[in-house]
């Protein structure tokens, strides 16, 4: 299985931090965003790959970061060539630009590179050795009012199949969230290319899920464990908070063993 980190946005929204610099390499309890999913990958063996795909504006200041960052799976970034806004790919459509330039043969597990998560990804790898099929992360936000507009809504049946998607819609029919965590079987990543030939949206991984689920058996993975969309100062100013404090805590227990 490949890993791919998806980190070729611009983030607007949280201007001006991240004018001079991706979102992804922020430090967040001292340490950069990317490398909390990257931790979590790492340690799954069933991965034998990461890629990380970056935009050519931010080149630069991944490759200071990637030069000093401990690797411990093999690594590799991988470089769009967009330089701005106007001009980035999307979500998917890096994808599809991944897919041409490597030309992958083996399951693919996406994960965006601004989503901070405790859940393991053992774990929701094991769920899709047994399902066989596409698989998405869930959460459950339980405020539909905290959902309108913001993020791909999620209606799932009988055995966590996904029955119905969403992708920001103004009046959810539930509060499950997609959350940006894909695993696709080898067989379907093809898919990805079908799509965007196709012409549809390349923004956002929710247009993408939305039309496989319409298409091929695609299965939830409900997490209950803290996660953060870094897509906002409110959200990085709590991710930050929850890191802090999880760090210190760490550090409090060491110290009680120790003594």
């Amino acid at each position: 299985m490949k890993a791919v980190i998806l980190a070729g946005g611009y983030a607007k929204r949280l201007w001006p931090i991240t004018k001079h610099q991706p979102k992804q390499l922020l430090p967040v309890a001292g340490k950069a965003m990317i490398e909390y999913p990257l931790e979590r990958i790492e340690v799954v063996k069933t991965i034998d790959e990461s890629i990380i795909s970056i935009n050519a504006y931010f080149e630069n200041n991944f490759r200071e970061w990637f030069s000093k960052y401990q690797i411990r799976k093999k690594t590799k970034l991988v470089i769009e060539k967009t330089y701005s806004q106007r001009e980035k790919l999307g979500s998917v459509g890096a994808l599809g630009f991944l897919i041409k330039k490597l030309k992958f043969n083996s399951n693919l597990i996406v994960v965006a590179g601004d989503n901070l998560f405790e859940f393991s990804i053992r774990e929701i790898c094991a769920f899709f050795r047994k399902k066989k099929s596409p698989i998405i992360a869930l959460y459950n936000i339980k405020n539909k009012n905290r959902i309108k507009g913001k993020y791909g809504v999620v209606e799932m049946g009988e055995n966590n199949k996904i029955i119905g998607f969403k992708e920001k819609p103004r009046n959810p029919k539930t509060s499950l969230i997609n959350i940006g965590c894909l695993i696709l079987p080898r067989r379907d990543v093809k898919l990805i290319s079908k799509y965007l030939e196709e012409g549809h949206n390349a923004d956002t991984l929710g247009h993408f899920i939305g039309w496989l689920a319409k298409r091929k058996n695609v299965y939830g993975y409900i997490i209950d464990d803290p996660w953060f969309d870094i897509g906002s100062f409110e959200s990085y100013n709590q991710a930050n908070k929850y890191y802090r404090e999880k760090r210190l805590n760490l550090l409090k227990e060491r110290k009680l063993i120790i003594s």
